[in-house]
């Protein structure tokens, strides 16, 4: 009998699908009533990116509180990736977000996933914590996708051998995506678009 399940694709979340710089920098002027200027716009990580200053106490359990369901659930995609999860799907590809994300927003990312217009429909939440195997790599073994994305080098380390990981550039100052750890990537690209145009033309 043959089987009808389409080949899955496995996305993840932040850097990948939706823009986690533009989200921290709203929730940073809703915590603190001012939106902080761009720092450096090549930098990986917010705190390099933005003007702001390295949290302690209770100003850092308010800014906390502002990574809630409605922050979850509104973060605006990356420009070109819903088109490019659109071609992916219309080539026959289910589309599955394994993001690292409390279980509590699952729904939340869910949420802002259909919002944004990405043909997705199932999120797995998986912990966040850096090891020397990635923290997806449990539930990758059992959804047996033909490709992961993640623009984040070290939860790449142990996925199965088979699945095709293809990391995401992105900014390049700070990265961690840089080191021994590249041989873990089958494929480097710059965004999820120039991801989905090689697989699809390979």
């Amino acid at each position: 009998m043959t089987s009808t399940r389409k080949p899955v694709i496995a996305l993840d979340g932040d850097g990948v699908l939706v823009d986690y710089h533009q989200a921290y920098r709203a929730a940073w002027a809703k915590a603190f009533g001012t939106v902080p200027a761009v720092r450096d716009p090549h930098a990986y990580w917010p705190l390099d990116r933005f003007e702001v200053r390295r949290l302690t106490g209770d100003e850092l359990e308010q800014f906390r509180r502002c990574f809630d369901y409605a922050y979850w659930s509104s973060i605006p995609a990356i420009p070109g990736a819903v088109e490019a999860c659109h071609a992916l799907a219309e080539a026959g590809y289910e589309l599955v977000c394994v993001s690292a994300i409390q279980a509590d927003f699952q729904t939340a990312r869910l949420q802002n996933l259909r919002d944004c217009g990405f043909p997705i429909e199932r999120v797995i939440a998986t912990s966040h914590a850096d090891g020397e195997t990635s923290p997806k790599a449990a539930v990758l073994r059992e959804l047996q996708p033909v490709a992961f994305v993640d623009d984040y080098l070290p939860y790449l380390r142990g996925i199965p051998a088979d699945i095709h990981a293809a990391l995401i550039l992105r900014q390049p100052n700070g990265s961690p995506n840089v080191g021994e750890d590249l041989c873990c990537a089958h494929s480097q690209h710059i965004n999820l678009a120039e991801f989905a145009d090689w697989w699809l033309k390979r």
